[in-house]
């Protein structure tokens, strides 16, 4: 049967101490192996609870002690763990996540074209030694040949070099 009792005197050089029982005030023996490992000493003063056994030699101790904080020692070690556990796989899985998003938006921004900004979407054609990529110019004096002036109509928005519209730019100036 469980009681309660106080410890009122404690060796901590050879591990045992007594404590008095709160009903009938005897004093009881107990050993170091008895209290829980949770790494507390155990103190003159503390309040304990504990099981009464008579030892083979007739003496009685105390044996099975548990601290007020009303959870065993078995408990006490458990929790942490299992805790962690958690933390760890919702620390893994927010991390899939983010680099989920974060795979997504790169993708999102990459394949995004803007005409007037991309570099990717004015490619770069070489044609007899000459490289062309959109830079805004869309009027036939602003060309300098006609290959240039067919790359920027084939290539690049918002050119005004084919005013007949038969896909032949600049024939005025350079298309002849």
């Amino acid at each position: 049967m469980r009681t309660h009792g106080t410890l009122i005197k404690w060796n901590d050089e050879r591990g045992f101490g007594f404590v008095t029982l709160s009903q009938s005030h005897e004093e009881v023996f107990v050993h170091i192996s008895a209290f829980p490992r949770d790494g507390v000493r155990p103190r003159i003063g503390e309040i304990i609870s504990f099981e009464v056994r008579t030892a083979p030699d007739g003496r009685r101790r105390a044996e099975a002690v548990e601290r007020p904080s009303g959870r065993k020692a078995s408990e006490r070690h458990r929790a942490p763990v299992r805790a962690r556990r958690r933390n760890s796989i919702g620390s893994l899985l927010a991390g899939a996540a983010v680099l989920g998003l974060g795979f997504v938006g790169y993708n999102s921004f990459v394949s995004r074209q803007d005409p007037f900004t991309s570099p990717s979407a004015s490619p770069e054609v070489e044609t007899t030694g000459q490289s062309f990529s959109c830079d805004g110019r869309t009027h036939c004096s602003q060309m300098t040949s006609c290959a240039e002036a067919r790359y920027f109509l084939k290539h690049c928005p918002g050119t005004q070099m084919d005013g007949n519209g038969d896909g032949e730019p600049c024939e005025q100036q350079w298309c002849n």
